[in-house]
């Protein structure tokens, strides 16, 4: 039996649409059955309001429910005062996961990147390595603006193992990743349409690859990767987008 089969983390991005107060607790729910299979996850696009960080601790204790012992942490609002200022969180199984230190935003880039991304280290059987959280401007506001500073972040902190994930609003195509590319980085999907239409047309129901993770592949083996296709389980997408209009994606991996 392979060893890998012991030794894996199964991290999750999720951008929840407006993730706060309007979430039913049968919406929290199903994100919490969502997801329970996965050891970490990271959410972008968490009401920066008292209702935010509330939505957080209400998926954190319906995860909790469920048999295994969950821990979260919740970002400052971003300072963003030009645009939407969001919150980003964390919520991990503490049976397989180690947080290291305090979870941070970056603030050497807080004024070039709207929403500056959220960095948390955890430790997997005593090697770590860092998530960075991320939510770009919109399409139109072009976020290619923003990810170009990510190519100095490795160089920042020379002795994390850093593995960019959220919605970048920007296909893994685009050539702002070069940078990254040409430093080892690669991306978990390729050609993966992450965000949802207003309505399916002729089983189309996906609209933009913008949400994917980045890591370096001389310390990290990808196991597997894919998408949680939620809204099938919905009669109309309509339906599906109260939970959000993306889906999560996910990274089964090992550490070198």
């Amino acid at each position: 039996m392979p060893f890998y089969i012991f030794s894996q983390t199964k991290l999750v991005s999720w951008n929840i649409e407006n993730f706060g107060k309007s979430k039913s607790e049968q919406t929290i729910n199903y994100i919490a059955n969502s997801l329970r299979e996965y050891d970490i996850i990271a959410i972008q696009e968490v009401v920066a309001g008292y209702g935010g960080a509330q939505a957080v601790a209400r998926l954190a204790d319906e995860l909790n429910r469920k048999g295994t012992k969950w821990d979260y942490v919740i970002s400052d609002p971003t300072s963003s005062s030009a645009y939407k200022t969001e919150r980003y969180a964390f919520i991990w199984k503490t049976s397989k996961v180690t947080k290291i230190g305090r979870a941070w935003l970056e603030k050497k880039y807080h004024l070039e990147i709207d929403r500056e991304p959220y960095f948390c280290t955890f430790e997997y059987e005593n090697k770590q390595f860092t998530v960075v959280n991320f939510h770009a401007i919109t399409k139109k506001r072009q976020p290619e603006t923003e990810i170009k500073y990510f190519k100095y972040l490795p160089d920042e902190y020379p002795n994390l193992n850093l593995i960019f994930a959220g919605d970048f609003n920007c296909p893994q195509s685009h050539t702002v990743f070069n940078p990254l590319k040409k430093m080892g980085y690669t991306s978990i999907l390729i050609g993966q349409k992450t965000s949802l239409k207003q309505e399916c047309k002729n089983n189309n129901c996906l609209a933009s690859e913008f949400d994917n993770m980045y890591f370096k592949s001389s310390k990290v083996n990808t196991i597997n990767s894919g998408i949680i296709p939620f809204y099938k389980n919905f009669n109309s997408l309509k339906e599906a987008r109260i939970i959000s209009d993306h889906i999560p994606i996910w990274f089964e991996f090992s550490l070198n």
